[in-house]
């Protein structure tokens, strides 16, 4: 069965969408995101999203507040992202709550820290964040293109033992115009052990279907909640 897992992207303390990652582009929904993580949970959600965008846009974990209150006001197992940077930085963010961290940026440019993480806490509690553009691998909020390939990046941490991805790709995401179908398969034809989350693009129940079908273990859906193409009773059949 796919995973569902709603989105909370995080500025200001605000619950907010970018559309193809474009702080200019930002839309508020839920100025307490707390609020919209109860009703997450109250509608059946078991995992939730929750990123940083000002962490990942300034490198530094910015909203661990935000984390904390969703932490200790809800039951939902949460996976949390932006600016995680040091030892120090991972360690805050499960003493505040969070059972996984999901890093993008950093485990780019220094693989050898996530190493000794998944040594420390356990490959199960990272999640590795491919973020990608034409299929390359996209860093710092999106803002800067490395010529790293999103397969060689995945096959990397896979070896290291790694099975948990997330993947975006940063044309569909906010436009709710489908996602990446075809990469996602080729993906997962290519590294057949790992759990795909596919990211973006998301835009009704057919979507969510598809990637299914495709053999993704989870989707993560920001916008298409938000706006209400997708109900959240719609999505019952998928939290039994």
């Amino acid at each position: 069965m796919l995973e569902i897992i709603p989105a909370i992207d995080i500025i200001d303390g605000k619950c907010v969408r970018l559309t193809q990652g474009d702080f200019a582009k930002k839309k508020i929904y839920y100025n307490n995101p707390v609020e919209i993580a109860k009703i997450f949970e109250q509608a059946g959600i078991r995992r939730l999203h929750l990123v940083d965008l000002d962490g990942a846009r300034q490198g530094v974990i910015s909203n661990l507040n935000v984390l904390q209150d969703i932490a200790t006001q809800t039951h939902l197992i949460i996976d949390f992202g932006g600016g995680i940077k040091t030892n120090n930085d991972i360690q805050s963010v499960f003493d505040a709550g969070a059972a996984i961290a999901n890093i993008g940026s950093l485990a780019v440019k220094e693989p050898e820290i996530i190493k000794e993480w998944i040594v420390k806490f356990g490959a199960e509690r990272i999640l590795i964040g491919a973020d990608v553009s034409n299929k390359i691998i996209v860093i710092n909020g999106w803002q800067i293109q490395t010529e790293i390939s999103v397969f060689d990046f995945i096959g990397q941490y896979s070896k290291g033992g790694i099975l948990h991805f997330f993947c975006t790709d940063v044309a569909k995401d906010g436009l709710l115009q489908g996602p990446s179908l075809d990469l996602y398969k080729r993906i997962i034809q290519k590294f057949p052990g790992i759990k795909m989350i596919a990211s973006g693009g998301v835009s009704n129940i057919i979507d969510i279907e598809n990637l299914m079908i495709a053999g993704c273990s989870g989707v993560i859906i920001g916008k298409a909640i938000y706006e209400r193409n997708i109900r959240l009773e719609d999505l019952k059949k998928y939290l039994e």
